[in-house]
């Protein structure tokens, strides 16, 4: 997922924040099965695989 939102970070304007779950024990008893995990704005987007076509509608979704 990381290669894939690398490649659309020459295309789209977003900030990405990764985020070790092993790091915090919250995240890790709610997300160990689901990773990676993709959130936009705190709501999950992805899980697993990039949903590229979800995150382009989520990032031009003002313009």
């Amino acid at each position: 997922m990381l290669a894939e939102l690398s490649l659309l970070e020459s295309r789209y304007t977003f900030a990405l924040e990764r985020i070790d779950i092993d790091e915090e024990p919250g995240l890790s008893a709610r997300f160990n099965a689901k990773v990676p995990v993709l959130a936009v704005d705190g709501e999950i987007l992805c899980c697993h695989f990039l949903d590229t076509s979800a995150l382009i509608d989520e990032l031009t979704r003002n313009d």
